[in-house]
């Protein structure tokens, strides 16, 4: 695909989905509008009375906040994600893209969905059907699929990764992996190649630049297939190793030196990086920005305390609770632990997840009994076929059995979230000392603001006993704009609350 073609439906086709977030205007018939159409609304639109009354929210909160954990302002952010399954792989035969993709993806248009993430199901990575890793089961409906999405305004990262390949894979050469640095699950008998190795380099970024220019995505999701330094300093180097770069429990300079490379070609497109490293770890970069957006939460089992880990993380998170691992019962707990933290919970949407992918003839899976992949897909495909009309689970992350108010809830906190991180909105996280409240905070509570034309406070109760909060000024509850404006709020355990300043 030509650079010209890609800049127009990476960054024209995507930009009704962000009209959503407040950040920008168009839609994906608006490719010829001229590039200030696509700025965002405080740069674009934003009136002398809208400026004024962003300043004054500003210096509202820049008076009233002693101490936070962290500020920031927001640009450039898009949190309404969503991964999309294709259907299963492995599998008999290849995915098709048909009416139920088409009316699915406008349910997620209509959700306000701005960016879906796509798991290797997209690729052939065990080369079932003529392709491999890194071209798609079914090119043409692959390709479909984006255009369907960018004609709805919402953009598409496929899947690649900068580490993992499978050890069967004809490409495959051991000297670019260390000894033992394996990952095998269900289907999967995947070598770690390491950053450092010359050959997998010279072998993966042609690749990766082929999928990124190929299809006319709008990025990537790289799934990094790295443990970081701090897991395995003692092992040794392969043979095809060039130790160019610092290596330490502090800095992991050759996986660092790649993801900057993709970084900056991706950019170069106009495009987006998605990054995931390994559960709640970040990529030790030294500051370097290597993601638009760091996903997290796999193989995660405590919620709290990956919120404490990763909420002084480099912007912009997303974070995905795994259900298999995470025991997460209340239908707004996944919330609870990201919006006062600037991070929303992606969705898990697509075709129905059945499990049909474990039991595939032909193909070569785990022989570990403990194998929590084979069992979660046993279990989804018992469920699946005793309740074929749902409510479906959409992935392997996803509630087996699948749980109907999930999708609500997610709409439901979105709708409420978007107006508070529009672009031009500054954030004050974990708030610490202010005068803004009448009395110190209770214990297991955390406040955030965040100020563009309105000031918004969240306030969160990690405890398990109601809480009372006083604040200076008034407020009113954003799931009830019409009620009264109060200035004592109480909290519920485990409950946030949603705030807006009133006058």
């Amino acid at each position: 695909m030509k650079r010209r073609d890609f800049l127009k439906t990476g960054v024209y086709g995507g930009a009704a989905g962000l009209v959503a977030a407040g950040t920008s205007a168009g839609s994906a018939e608006a490719a010829p509008n001229p590039p200030d159409a696509l700025a965002p609304a405080v740069l674009r639109s934003y009136t002398a009375e809208d400026h004024r009354r962003r300043m004054e929210s500003i210096r509202f909160c820049r008076e009233g906040i002693r101490s936070c954990l962290r500020q920031h302002l927001i640009t450039d952010y898009l949190p309404a994600q969503a991964t999309y399954n294709f259907g299963e792989y492995p599998a008999k035969t290849p995915w098709e893209i048909g009416e139920y993709d088409e009316q699915e993806l406008d349910r997620l248009r209509d959700h306000g969905i701005q960016i879906i993430q796509v798991f290797d199901d997209w690729n052939d990575s065990i080369r079932l059907f003529g392709g491999d890793k890194y071209s798609s089961v079914n090119p043409k409906g692959f390709r479909r699929f984006i255009e369907l999405c960018h004609a709805r305004g919402i953009k598409v990262l496929p899947y690649i990764s900068t580490g993992f390949i499978q050890q069967t894979d004809p490409d495959f050469r051991q000297e670019w992996s260390r000894e033992g640095e394996i990952l095998t699950l269900g289907f999967w008998n995947m070598a770690r190649c390491s950053p450092a190795s010359a050959g997998w380099r010279a072998f993966v970024l042609p690749k990766i630049m082929q999928v990124l220019d190929e299809y006319g995505a709008d990025g990537l999701y790289n799934d990094g297939g790295y443990l970081a330094n701090f897991h395995n300093l003692k092992k040794g180097p392969t043979t095809d190793e060039v130790a160019a770069f610092e290596e330490s429990a502090e800095s992991d300079g050759a996986f660092t030196d790649l993801l900057s490379l993709i970084y900056a070609e991706v950019k170069r497109r106009g495009g987006i990086v998605k990054l995931h490293v390994n559960g709640a770890e970040k990529p030790m970069s030294r500051g370097a920005k290597v993601y638009d957006y760091l996903w997290v939460g796999e193989g995660v089992g405590n919620l709290d305390a990956m919120r404490d880990r990763v909420k002084g993380y480099a912007p912009y998170l997303v974070p995905c609770p795994d259900i298999t691992f995470a025991k997460v019962e209340a239908k707004d707990e996944a919330y609870l632990q990201a919006i006062p933290y600037m991070q929303f919970p992606i969705l898990q949407a697509g075709k129905p997840f059945t499990g049909e992918r474990a039991m595939i003839p032909g193909v070569e899976y785990s022989k570990n009994p403990d194998d929590f992949w084979m069992k979660l897909c046993r279990e989804a495909w018992e469920y699946y076929q005793a309740h074929p009309e749902g409510p479906y689970s959409y992935g392997a992350w996803d509630y087996i059995p699948g749980r109907a108010d999930i999708r609500p809830t997610h709409a439901q906190w979105l709708k409420r979230y978007l107006p508070m991180v529009e672009d031009g909105t500054t954030a004050w996280l974990e708030v610490k000392d202010s005068p803004l409240f009448v009395e110190p905070l209770p214990a297991n509570t955390v406040a955030s603001f965040f100020a563009n034309r309105e000031v918004y406070l969240v306030l969160a109760n990690y405890g398990t006993e109601p809480i009372e909060v006083a604040t200076r000024d008034k407020y009113v509850a954003t799931n009830a704009p019409d009620g009264p404006s109060q200035q004592r709020w109480r909290i519920a355990g485990r409950a946030l609350e949603i705030l807006r300043l009133q006058g």
